[in-house]
């Protein structure tokens, strides 16, 4: 009897990658990138977005071939990509067949072997053999049951017959996490797992990764399951030498050591370019004395003059030499975030809102008073008034019961979750339009006015683009500048780390723990929520929630 099946190769599993280079359109996506995976492995890649993190587990997964470079696959390869796409009528039955053919077909050999070896056929004995140690070998008899536990514990649609096309991105997500879980490859290749999942399926999520057996490789923006799960983290990002960076340890491992790089970084060029000014000093005073040399003092003789001037060019050519030796070699390093000074109003109520609510969207009153310094973590599940108590306290909706009060000439600034509408304006012109009418209204001083370039948000070339053309990243970099260059006494901040990356993060937690203004925060981010967990918090969502400082 042949079967085909692909069996786990469990402790034999390999996954290396070799000076993988990718280039897309003239543009080089992945260079010289190098990892090497085993079982117990738990491999985290982070960097921005546009990277090439998505490409990269497509390489290792072999859906890519790479412009260079090799990949050395031993063991069998799940992949859970951003979204999964529903073919025609295929339902979420089929979709978890698909993924435990294997153990589907080892049942079966099984079940023909055991019948064989019950007739006496010839042979039946091998045949059980081999059959007995396949569905052993992929845990067949278990594998559906882990699917199910998997599918409840993520939030997923369990009923086998709901098409896949009826589901929404994230269902579909879990549908196709559940069954990478469920079939437990030699290597799980994961693309943003937690982005679909509720804190139930974020904690099953975590622990299962934690215990499996193979290896896990996760691109991730999620700095609590990096910090839970991974073990090495590739970093993308640009660094002194050009090549993507490895940091052992972990996610700790990772912070630490890509700040002492950064540091080290940022030392050399400064370091280089303070000696190439110098040495540009000196050349240009070289310059300058040869020039002055041939117009010596009255009563010089010739004499004097015709033996100085050789001197006088050695000495030019010296400084050039030196300044060509000494030229910039090391690139610029990355931009830190820089927080501006936010305004305070010490014995100041800001705002304050009295039993608040909204028809349909805040079901319950909310109350709560600000002062300069004020910290609040706003909490409660999706759908239940975070966002909208925020757009309240901003003055952008109306409550439909409750007042809103704002001490006069009190800024108060929303970073929405979302992005307004990008035109074809560049993102300078952007932000300058926005400082103008912040000036002509009389609400930010002509004196309090701040470039976009000193928050170190947005490169200089990012900055001339039109904001249409902006990665989602980068135009959530041009909200958070535009937010911030209002100088505001209140900061309203919903889900503000969507789409940054993780040091732009943890440079912005760092800056509100010591802003002088009144800072409110909705998020989801476990990370950022451990990072303020000393912070107050006001669970919305729940009758007549109320606080103030």
């Amino acid at each position: 009897m042949n079967i085909s099946i692909t069996l786990p190769a469990r402790a034999r599993a390999q996954l290396v990658a070799e000076g993988i280079g990718v280039v897309r359109g003239g543009r080089t996506v992945l260079h010289d990138v190098h990892m090497s995976v085993s079982p117990q492995d738990r491999w985290g890649i982070v960097g921005e977005n546009g990277r090439g993190k998505t490409t990269l587990l497509h390489v290792l997964n072999g859906a890519l071939v790479p412009d260079e470079g090799t990949v050395q696959r031993v063991g069998t390869i799940g992949i859970a990509e951003q979204a999964m796409v529903a073919h025609g009528d295929a339902t979420v039955g089929e979709a978890i067949d698909l993924e435990l053919a294997d153990a589907r077909t080892a049942l079966k050999a099984f079940d023909e072997a055991t019948q064989a070896m019950a007739e006496g056929r010839p042979g039946a004995d091998g045949a059980y053999t081999s059959a007995l140690d396949a569905a052993e070998a992929l845990d067949a008899w278990d594998a559906d049951r882990r699917v199910d536990l998997a599918l409840e514990n993520l939030g997923a649609v369990t009923d086998r017959s709901r098409r896949l096309s009826e589901l929404s991105v994230g269902q579909r997500y879990r549908v196709r996490l559940a069954c990478l879980l469920g079939a437990e490859h030699d290597f799980l290749l994961l693309d943003e797992p937690t982005n679909h999942l509720d804190a139930a399926g974020l904690d099953f999520l975590t622990a299962r990764l934690r215990a499996h057996p193979g290896g896990v490789v996760v691109v991730s923006h999620d700095r609590a399951l990096l910090s839970d799960v991974a073990t090495t983290i590739l970093d993308l990002d640009p660094s002194r030498d050009g090549r993507p960076a490895v940091y052992g340890d972990g996610f700790a491992g990772y912070r630490e050591g890509r700040e002492a790089e950064l540091r080290r970084w940022e030392d050399e060029y400064e370091r280089q370019r303070t000696e190439h000014a110098r040495l540009t000093r000196d050349l240009s005073e070289a310059r300058n004395r040869l020039v002055t040399g041939w117009r010596p003092d009255k009563g010089t003789g010739k004499h004097q003059r015709a033996t100085r001037a050789p001197a006088l060019v050695r000495s030019v050519h010296r400084r050039r030499d030196d300044l060509e030796r000494h030229a910039v070699t090391a690139p610029e390093p990355p931009r830190r975030f820089s927080m501006p000074d936010l305004p305070a109003r010490p014995g100041t109520t800001l705002l304050t809102a009295d039993d608040v609510r909204v028809a349909s969207r805040l079901p319950h009153d909310v109350s709560l008073a600000l002062e300069s310094g004020s910290r609040l973590v706003v909490t409660g599940p999706n759908g239940s008034g975070k966002s909208t108590l925020l757009a309240v306290l901003a003055g952008q909706l109306p409550p439909t019961q409750g007042t809103v009060r704002r001490a006069p000439n009190t800024r108060v600034q929303l970073l929405a979750q979302e992005s307004p509408h990008a035109d074809g304006r560049r993102a300078h012109e952007v932000f300058a339009a926005h400082i103008g009418r912040l000036i002509t209204t009389g609400a930010l001083a002509e004196n309090e006015a701040i470039s976009l370039s000193a928050l170190g948000l947005i490169s200089s070339a990012d900055a001339g683009r039109p904001v249409r053309e902006l990665s989602m990243g980068q135009q959530r970099r041009l909200d958070l500048a535009m937010a911030l260059a209002a100088r505001p006494h209140v900061l309203l901040l919903d889900e503000p780390t969507n789409h940054l990356s993780i040091a732009l993060v943890d440079e912005l937690t760092e800056a509100l723990r010591t802003t002088e203004a009144a800072v409110v925060l909705a998020t989801h981010d476990r990370q950022l929520l451990r990072d303020t967990a000393m912070w107050p918090t006001l669970p919305v969502g729940e009758e007549a929630p109320h606080w103030v400082r």
